[in-house]
Parts: structure tokens; C-alpha cells; sequence
């Protein structure tokens, strides 16, 4: 019989008994079949779930199994941080705001804006961990770039789906 998660311990103390290495979509969850080197394990989370580096599966068998954030590709970008940060953000785009550079998932559409604003932009493999939501937790969600479904109504007079401008107000 196959252990089962229903539930995380966020920020969870050490030793853990096994770990499990998930990307920034991997760590968006509710239900699937997970693999570490303490064997298979099945998630069964009462709702879908964002999960932060350090968070815990707590096992049905008594086990806990540590998250951690695997390497993907991320731009690492360097210059004017504010303008740059207002233009990601205009973009809905989840962003690691540190004091000296931004880290954001690879995008080439993203990635020649930048260049066109200035950007220094260097492509690496690393644990992407982007700032949380409005109150410090939870997750921003991007929009790509053509037509789309997405979660936040347009009033009047403002662009049909699939012409979404991103004119947001920066105020």
C-alpha cells in the first residue's frame, strides 16, 4: 500500500525522512503521484495547494517528505530594478525581488522587452522561489502572451479577451 499526504507542514523542522525535488509548477498541487528516494507516494490535499521550499508532505505511514525548490531556467536580471520590476509586474509575472537583481522563469517575450528597456539579462538554472502574493504568501498567476482565459473580469469600456492590452495603472 502506497503512503498518502493529506495534509503539508509548512516550514517544517528537520530530519525529514526523504525529500522531493519540485519545480515552481510542481509545487502547485492537489492530487498526483510523487516519487523520492523513499519511494512513491500519493498526494490527496483537501485543495489545491502552493507549496514553498521547506513545506512537509506529512505521510499517512508517519513519514514526513521535505519540499525543495528544483533548478529551472530563470532569467537573473540586472539594471534599473524599479522601472524594470513595474514592467514584469504590469505583465502579472511572478518575479524574486532581491536587492540586487530580478529573477523571473524564462520567457523570450519577456526577455526582449527587457533587452529593450536596458535589462542586463543572464540565463541560469536555479530553485525559482518568487515573491509571494499581496499579503506575503500564496502565488501571483502570469498571463501568457495571445488569447487566453483568465481570472479577473473586464469592466467597461476596457479590452475584450484576447486583446488585453496590460495598460494597467502603475499607481
Amino acid at each position: 500500500m502506497t503512503a498518502t499526504a493529506h495534509s503539508i507542514i509548512r516550514n517544517a523542522p528537520a530530519p525529514f525522512d526523504a525529500e522531493v525535488s519540485l519545480d515552481y509548477e510542481g509545487r502547485l498541487l492537489r492530487r498526483k503521484r510523487l516519487s523520492c528516494e523513499g519511494g512513491d507516494f500519493m498526494v490527496d490535499l483537501p485543495e489545491v495547494t502552493s507549496l514553498d521550499d521547506g513545506d512537509a508532505f506529512q505521510l499517512s505511514d508517519g513519514r514526513q517528505v521535505v519540499v525543495r525548490a528544483a533548478p529551472e531556467p530563470v532569467l537573473v536580471i540586472r539594471g534599473n530594478l524599479p522601472r524594470l520590476a513595474w514592467h514584469i509586474g504590469n505583465r502579472h509575472t511572478p518575479c524574486r525581488i532581491e536587492a540586487d537583481r530580478l529573477v523571473i522563469r524564462q520567457d523570450h517575450v519577456l526577455e526582449a522587452m527587457l533587452h529593450q528597456l536596458g535589462a542586463e539579462i543572464c540565463r541560469k538554472d536555479l530553485p525559482f522561489r518568487p515573491e509571494g502574493g499581496a499579503y506575503g504568501h500564496g502565488r501571483t498567476f502570469g498571463h501568457d502572451h495571445g488569447p487566453h482565459e483568465h481570472g479577473h473580469p473586464h469592466g467597461a469600456g476596457e479590452a475584450p479577451h484576447g486583446a488585453h492590452s496590460h495598460a494597467h495603472d502603475p499607481a
